[in-house]
């Protein structure tokens, strides 16, 4: 045929991959690596360790100040006592929490994931666990390569005990937020504990154990749907840990004597090629193959890398947080139309949460008309309505309510004005309303219940009072 287009087959090479797990096995062994981002994330996980053990023994006003209780439908935070109606404030706090990692993701990139996520921090808590058990990361690859023996069982037994009580404990502390703290415990320990709060207990042990202890790397590269979209939060502005391809290609070993100009005479980059950017890595991946969803930010390969820069002699940052255009020379923006916008939103939506907060009553009046009867015939021919108040106390003091109608001239309330309701209880209280027909021109009569408590705040709910 005339005019055709030649076709060759080529064959692409696939780049060599190296990770950390001997004989193709699964698991992955992380190496211990010291650091400044290393030092960071110790303090910012045990900073969060100590926040989420210490809120559920916090005591305000001789209560809990932090328990979400199901049970009762009553969340109390502090002085605050949230209701079921209420729970739209935790729509905007999930909101507002959304759009605050959109910003920071922006900026920093999944810095929440390699610092702060629960699952972050329990992991490394295992590894350190782990390591301080088994030894090194050489030990532990070793240790697992050995034929069953009494050390082998004596270290798993210790690692995984300690793996469980560390589970248990932290599954304690977290049904502790949904339970009575110091009931919670004290049941455990004397096994006294209902059946509910144990199978709690024992479901998120066994979910930190399994999550922390052997799922680990899995949890942020197959089920946490972040990894997946937080690509799209990115810009070339965007912080995130890179490796600096044009000074570190060609990689590979090289004698410490070598100088510069040897090394560039070679056609070295500045990466010998030593491997342990991977070895530390948490997900098990080879950052120098470029962002990759995996990466979580931890910056465990940049100390790694920069200890082996500062034995080499070699400018530290060949791994780095740094930004695609500060790779280019070209100055990063952190203002820019993407981050103001999530900027803006996350204080839109903070002032909303912070004006519901300010604005929430603290009292709730609901009517509930006796269907039974529409009317009867009441003393001195007046006509009685009967109704049932359902009064809500959303304080955490006990209240004092006077109750009155308005709106239905000449009507009087038949039974107790006034009622007292428990601190973050509610009382249903029986009531009628009596009137003369003359004083009524309509068949359904709108009207107000209307209760004040001491502090002079109002909650008001219409009804109506029918004759027929």
């Amino acid at each position: 045929m005339e005019n055709q287009i030649p076709i060759r087959v080529l064959e692409s090479k696939k780049s060599e991959v190296k990770v950390h797990k001997p004989n193709g096995s699964d698991k992955i062994y992380v190496r211990a690596v010291s650091g400044f981002f290393d030092s960071f994330r110790k303090i910012s996980g045990s900073l969060f360790l100590f926040v989420f053990a210490v809120i559920p023994w916090l005591k305000f006003n001789g209560h809990q100040a932090v328990l979400l209780d199901f049970t009762a439908q009553r969340f109390h935070i502090f002085g605050m006592t949230l209701w079921p109606q209420d729970l739209t404030l935790f729509a905007w706090l999930f909101i507002i929490a959304a759009f605050a990692l959109f910003f920071v993701t922006a900026v920093l990139g999944r810095v929440w994931c390699g610092f702060v996520c629960p699952q972050t921090v329990f992991t490394f808590l295992f590894v350190w666990i782990e390591e301080k058990v088994e030894g090194s990361r050489n030990k532990r690859i070793h240790l697992d390569k050995q034929q069953f023996s009494f050390n082998k069982l004596l270290k798993k037994t210790a690692k995984h005990g300690l793996w469980l009580l560390v589970s248990t404990l932290t599954a304690l502390t977290f049904v502790g937020y949904f339970y009575p703290m110091h009931t919670l415990v004290q049941s455990f320990f004397t096994f006294d504990l209902n059946f509910w709060p144990l199978f709690y207990v024992l479901l998120f042990t066994l979910c930190t154990y399994g999550n922390a202890g052997w799922m680990r790397e899995i949890m942020c590269t197959h089920m946490c749907p972040y990894a997946r979209f937080q690509s799209s939060m990115f810009d070339a502005d965007t912080l995130t840990v890179t490796y600096d391809v044009s000074r570190g290609e060609g990689r590979g070993p090289r004698s410490k004597k070598l100088t510069k100009e040897q090394c560039d005479s070679k056609g070295l980059g500045d990466c010998i090629d030593c491997n342990l950017c991977v070895q530390v890595c948490p997900t098990g991946i080879d950052i120098r193959n470029g962002l990759q969803y995996e990466c979580i930010n931890c910056g465990a390969c940049v100390d790694a890398c920069d200890g082996v820069m500062e034995k080499m002699n070699y400018q530290k940052g060949l791994i780095s947080y740094t930004s695609e255009k500060s790779l280019k020379g070209i100055p990063s923006k952190i203002l820019r139309p993407k981050v103001t916008g999530y900027f803006i939103t996350f204080l839109v939506m903070f002032g909303l949460l912070l004006f519901s907060i300010y604005t929430k009553p603290n009292l709730d009046l609901d009517v509930v008309r006796d269907r039974n009867s529409l009317f009867r015939d009441g003393i001195q021919g007046a006509i009685e309505n009967s109704y049932t108040l359902v009064v809500m106390n959303k304080t955490q003091q006990d209240q004092r309510y006077k109750i009155e109608i308005s709106e239905l001239e000449g009507g009087r309330l038949i039974g107790n004005h006034m009622v007292t309701v428990p601190a973050s209880e509610l009382a249903n209280l029986p009531i009628s309303v009596a009137i003369k027909p003359e004083n009524l021109s309509e068949k359904i009569t709108p009207f107000v219940f209307r209760i004040t408590n001491e502090s002079n705040e109002i909650a008001e709910q219409r009804s109506t009072f029918i004759y027929q």
